[in-house]
């Protein structure tokens, strides 16, 4: 159906692609980052803020404000426009929609079951989990001992169910089974929603291709930086890589056998898109990686927005707003820390 989109997209996704192309224009520029990385205190990041889409949910916080309570409010306008848009979507973009909140349910049943190892409050608990990733069973997982009564008392109704079959052990969960199901469950993930969109075909499939492409090889790398020194063989380490993406299959091969980050520099540069994510770091070390590498994603996610009749732009935006989030809370740790200097560390501008 490749360029044949515009003839029928806008029969069911023309009011919501409008919609999400007018979300888009209401994200901080450069000069509001400017400002903010001026602010001497958290009120003056809340009195800037309300000149933007935020003022509404920040304008009833008393002094004195907290981080936390900032990041809150800003997650709570991302998760009402997900809400709006999922309400009026129509098959087969309401279940795309759907695929962009799996990741976050990853990441809660991981926080869950962690926290539970560290006899942590399970209230507590599901107060730091992500609006966009709960689901009616999730306070249940607190019981859980091994990932095969995770899977039979809490999981089999969700829609991380079919992802599950490939971490079913009678294991006990300790921090390590944790950490492998968390990069099993993405791994899973990751394949389902690329063969999806490869499903939907035209411009969808081609830019959400490059997307997930690019998630994918990210995590592969983080895997085998995270996993140098620890008893994860090169067996185990490879099966954690996704089955797709520019390092497919060749790269992970060499990832897999990597056991330094000069190494995985090494793997890297062979390939010309991230030969100029590895130039930003000097030999040895692998601090900037991350910022790099959410500064290559931004630059990816801004682009879909470049391409019409296609249900990228609403995988860009949700992602593109979590990193404006990032950025507050990394923001507003500064100002409340007194650690000025260091505000720029971590920011990435998004226009």
């Amino acid at each position: 159906m490749y360029g044949f989109e515009a003839m029928t997209f806008n029969i069911h996704g023309g009011y919501l692609e409008a919609i999400v192309r007018g979300h888009r224009s209401g994200l901080l520029t450069a000069a509001d980052y400017n400002n903010l990385c001026q602010c001497e205190t958290l009120d003056d990041i809340k009195m800037h803020l309300s000149a933007t889409e935020y003022g509404h949910y920040l304008q009833n916080e008393p002094s004195p404000l907290h981080t936390t309570t900032i990041v809150e409010k800003c997650t709570l306008k991302l998760v009402d426009e997900y809400k709006h848009m999922l309400c009026q979507a129509t098959e087969p973009l309401s279940t795309f929609l759907e695929y962009i909140t799996y990741g976050h349910m990853i990441d809660n049943v991981v926080l869950i079951v962690t926290g539970t190892l560290h006899e942590r409050d399970v209230n507590e608990l599901l107060e730091k989990c992500h609006p966009l990733g709960m689901f009616d069973s999730i306070a249940t997982l607190a019981v859980a001992q091994n990932m095969r009564e995770l899977y039979r008392l809490v999981l089999v109704d969700t829609p991380l169910a079919p992802y599950f079959s490939e971490c079913i052990t009678s294991e006990d969960l300790d921090d390590m089974n944790i950490e492998i199901m968390r990069n099993t469950l993405y791994k899973a993930y990751l394949e389902d929603f690329y063969m999806f969109c490869k499903k939907l075909g035209g411009a969808t499939a081609e830019i959400m291709s490059d997307l997930l492409s690019f998630e994918a090889d990210r995590r592969a790398v983080n895997i085998t930086i995270n996993s140098i020194g620890t008893e994860l063989t090169r067996d185990d380490r490879r099966k954690l890589y996704s089955s797709f993406g520019l390092l497919y299959p060749y790269g992970h091969e060499e990832l897999a056998v990597c056991e330094d980050i000069d190494q995985v520099r090494g793997a890297m540069e062979k390939y010309p898109p991230y030969q100029s994510i590895f130039a930003k770091m000097s030999y040895g070390e692998s601090q900037m990686l991350d910022k790099a590498f959410y500064e290559e994603e931004v630059k990816r996610l801004c682009l879909a927005f470049e391409q019409q009749f296609h249900y990228g732009v609403f995988f860009a935006y949700m992602r593109l707003r979590e990193q404006e989030i990032r950025n507050l809370m990394w923001i507003s740790e500064c100002v409340a820390q007194n650690q000025k200097s260091r505000v720029h560390d971590s920011v990435v501008f998004i226009f």
